[in-house]
């Protein structure tokens, strides 16, 4: 808290504004110098400033400096002590020296004690959810949609020297550096992933992977801290975007059935079809065989029959003759009769189409 504010006095460090001019100006300074010469005076023995006063003064000064060297380290606590601004030693809790300023300064940083920073909101206090901030909380996805984070990170520091030398303003705002790697890290994971599994299932991968993010970052910094949590407390769509998200959900929904339907029309076409054409191949293949087969027998028989046309050629001619009408004769519904070699034979005659035919049939 600035001087100005402390205890509720405006007035200045001094404790009081001057004693005229409404209290909002500069002190008197001539004013303060006349107090303090009363205050010394009464202080001196005999009121007047001889060498002795003069000596005794000194001394007291002397010892005050001095005693400015003496410090407390609490148990939750580690004492650092710089050396004209340099890195001098650690001290551990307790009662300890050092030497007095211009020349030694002390640090006791509290380095057991789990701090924590809420990002995307400002809670008011344990049980408040918060005050959004949308300028923290809005990040994009790795399917470029945007969501609404809200985390908080729980660190410590596990390097008192580390962390009061190399993080911006320790002592006034330690938790900016870390805020802003925080930022960052959630920022890069979120934009690696995509929106359904940190919706649902990926929260607790996710804060993983900015905690280590995070520390390596730090690390590299040397800024002496130890992020030991990271914990999502919400993940959900702006309200702006709500019913564009919900658009855009029921049309990867169509899409996805429509691709499932495709599939499904696909696994069934393509056998039937496969099936098809292994048919027909199979019919080619056996009507190849069997005109080959018929081909080779054709030709078999005729070296068989030249064979024996040659050894007899009159009678393989007659044979041969004689088969042939009898394959071309052999459905006729006639019979031919030589009269010369048969006048013994009967004339075959067809009694039955001769005999007159009865009323009413065909």
């Amino acid at each position: 808290m600035p001087w100005n504010n402390q205890n509720g006095n405006n007035g200045g460090p001094w404790g009081r504004g001057p004693s005229s001019g409404g209290g909002g100006g500069p002190p008197d300074l001539e004013e303060l110098l006349r107090r303090a010469r009363l205050r010394w005076r009464n202080m001196l023995p005999g009121g007047e400033m001889t060498l002795g006063g003069i000596l005794l003064a000194v001394v007291v000064l002397v010892g005050l400096w001095l005693a400015s060297g003496i410090y407390i380290v609490h148990p939750q606590e580690q004492g650092v002590v710089l050396r004209f601004g340099a890195f001098s030693e650690r001290t551990s809790s307790g009662l300890h020296y050092h030497l007095p300023w211009p020349i030694e300064t002390a640090y006791t940083p509290d380095v057991k004690s789990v701090r924590q920073i809420s990002i995307g909101y400002h809670p008011r206090d344990a049980s408040d959810s918060g005050e959004e901030d949308p300028n923290e909380s809005l990040m994009l996805t790795g399917d470029e949609n945007i969501i609404d984070v809200n985390f908080t990170i729980y660190w410590v520091i596990k390097d008192a020297p580390a962390f009061l030398f190399n993080v911006a303003n320790p002592d006034d705002a330690p938790d900016a550096t870390i805020k802003a790697v925080a930022e960052s890290a959630m920022r890069e994971v979120v934009g690696q992933n995509q929106i359904d599994p940190i919706l649902t299932q990926d929260r607790a991968p996710i804060e993983v992977q900015v905690r280590d993010l995070m520390q390596q970052t730090l690390d590299s910094y040397g800024a002496g801290v130890a992020i030991t949590q990271v914990k999502m407390q919400k993940a959900d769509i702006p309200p702006e975007v709500i019913d564009a998200y919900r658009d855009v959900q029921a049309a990867r929904a169509d899409q996805e059935r429509m691709r499932n339907e495709a599939e499904a029309y696909a696994n069934k076409i393509i056998p039937e079809a496969r099936g098809s054409a292994a048919k027909i191949v199979q019919d080619a293949q056996g009507y190849k065989q069997r005109v080959i087969a018929e081909a080779s027998g054709e030709a078999q028989r005729f070296l068989l029959v030249y064979q024996e046309y040659k050894a007899a050629p009159e009678v393989t001619r007659k044979r041969i003759y004689l088969e042939t009408m009898s394959q071309v004769l052999g459905g006729a519904n006639k019979v031919i009769m030589d009269d010369s070699a048969n006048r013994g034979v009967v004339p075959y005659l067809p009694l039955p189409g001769l005999a007159p035919k009865a009323k009413g049939t065909p």
